[in-house]
């Protein structure tokens, strides 16, 4: 303030009557020397404000990439497709005719229950801060779906680059929901639809909820011991081919199994299905990279290859034992070879997909004939012989392929004992997570409301007992 009232000061001296020419000669050295020191009071109040913008601008919210948005919300209508129509189908095709309809309510009615479950508490279990609970499961910080608006964005692995939080919650809410759908196929043809449900949201909170956290939440268990799962090997196919085997055992076997004939009803649907699920499986594993990059690409081409492989090697063995390759068993690897390469799908390099791929279709192929007949159990559609056992091999692979040497992408600090034995960790404590939460959700509900139909409604079949409809009405 004082250079400005002497600069004013100077201004009238100067414009006063009383100059003398000597004045009159300095006039224009001291009009400069004034502008000059106006506009350097000019830029010393300005500093303040600009100042005061570079924090703001510093601090301005990362705006969501248009691309990657969009990628994000095509890869969510991806995943609800393999879930309602391709899981409905695909199961709903290898149940008998009296029991298709059963099937196809079971499936969509878990998908609409799962998507509220997880928008009221689930999301925010599985991926909120839990405090000194953090190891295992979030909080209830956004309970509801609490303060997550439009503008509200999740990051990506690219620093920087982020996408809506209401995408990354939808895209969630679907892996949630398939997960639980897909042990529908080791009850069917004898669970009680109210049991189901019950069931379903019961372990969904005791058993998915947990597993998803230690695995892909920051703070999980799992995730901090640097366990891999690009897509959801453990949290979404072991933990589901668990579930079913343990309900299959405590359910019992159908009534007849091992002496009747059981055949799927419509092999083309169930080819649909499975057709259904190979597309929408580009949702599942090349969306779980969350941009639209080099990343996604792996996924993708790693999608068509390892279910390639897998289809090839599930087929060519059956017509080896067989002597004859059945289109079941073309399908069947198909959906082996998607389980193996889920965790692995953004991780591994080509070459290490179509190796796990191959892998996976011959041993699933054992675990639905050899296993299932040594251990006398009735997992209806194969859910653990597929999912499960499949997931074992992607998981532990995963430890594997990745490997720079091998053409995967590699981690920090890399050993492939290492890392097989982290997987190894990882697949342990979701068996043993699973089974147990399983176990005791089961025996509950079976204590109480009871968790088979009666012998005459399993003989009439599910959808006129339990549903009061019919799939044919011939």
């Amino acid at each position: 303030m004082k250079k400005l009232f002497a600069s004013l000061g100077l201004m009238f001296a100067l414009l006063s009557p009383g100059m003398t020419l000597a004045q009159d000669a300095a006039a224009p050295v001291e009009e400069t020397a004034v502008v000059e020191t106006v506009e350097a009071v000019a830029v010393d109040a300005a500093a303040p404000v600009a100042a005061e913008a570079a924090p703001a601008e510093e601090a301005a919210a990362p705006v969501p990439d248009k691309g990657d948005t969009t990628w994000m919300m095509l890869s969510t209508l991806l995943v609800i497709l393999m879930i309602i129509p391709g899981v409905a189908l695909f199961y709903g095709g290898l149940v008998r005719a009296k029991n298709m309809l059963s099937v196809l309510t079971q499936v969509m009615a878990i998908f609409c229950l799962i998507s509220i479950l997880w928008a009221v508490y689930g999301y925010s279990l599985a991926f909120g801060d839990g405090g000194g609970m953090n190891w295992a499961i979030g909080d209830l910080s956004k309970m509801f779906l609490a303060g997550i608006t439009g503008d509200s964005t999740a990051a990506t692995f690219t620093d920087g680059v982020v996408i809506p939080e209401l995408i990354f919650v939808a895209f969630q809410l679907t892996f949630a929901a398939i997960t639980v759908a897909l042990i529908v196929g080791g009850l069917a043809e004898r669970v009680k639809f109210s049991a189901l449900l019950v069931f379903g949201a019961l372990w969904f909170t005791f058993s998915y909820l947990p597993i998803a956290h230690m695995v892909w939440a920051t703070g999980g268990y799992l995730f901090e011991a640097g366990d891999l799962d690009f897509a959801g090997g453990t949290v979404v196919h072991i933990n589901a081919g668990i579930a079913a085997l343990v309900g299959a055992i405590v359910l019992g076997k159908r009534i007849g199994y091992g002496r009747d004939a059981m055949p799927p009803h419509s092999l083309p649907m169930t080819m649909i299905g499975a057709s259904l699920l190979w597309v929408g499986w580009f949702g599942f594993n090349a969306g779980s990279n969350l941009e639209a990059t080099g990343g996604a690409a792996l996924a993708f081409i790693n999608t068509i290859l390892a279910t390639a492989a897998a289809g090839l090697s599930w087929m060519l063995a059956e017509w080896m034992l067989r002597g004859k390759p059945s289109m079941l068993g073309l399908a069947s690897g198909v959906v082996a070879g998607l389980v193996a390469i889920t965790p692995a799908a953004g991780l591994v390099g080509t070459m290490g997909g179509i190796v796990l791929g191959a892998v996976a279709g011959v041993v699933c192929l054992w675990g639905v004939t050899g296993l299932k007949k040594a251990l006398g159990y009735d997992d209806s559609l194969d859910v653990f012989g597929i999912h499960g056992i499949g997931g074992i091999i992607g998981a532990i692979g995963t430890g594997i392929f990745v490997s720079p040497a091998l053409g995967g992408v590699g981690v920090d600090d890399y050993s492939m004992a290492g890392q097989v034995m982290t997987q190894a960790t990882g697949v342990l404590i979701t068996i043993v997570w699973s089974g147990v939460v399983s176990f005791v959700v089961f025996k509950l509900i079976d204590m109480t409301m009871g968790l088979r139909v009666a012998e005459e409604q399993e003989r009439e079949g599910l959808d006129t007992a339990s549903h009061g409809e019919r799939a044919y009405n011939l």
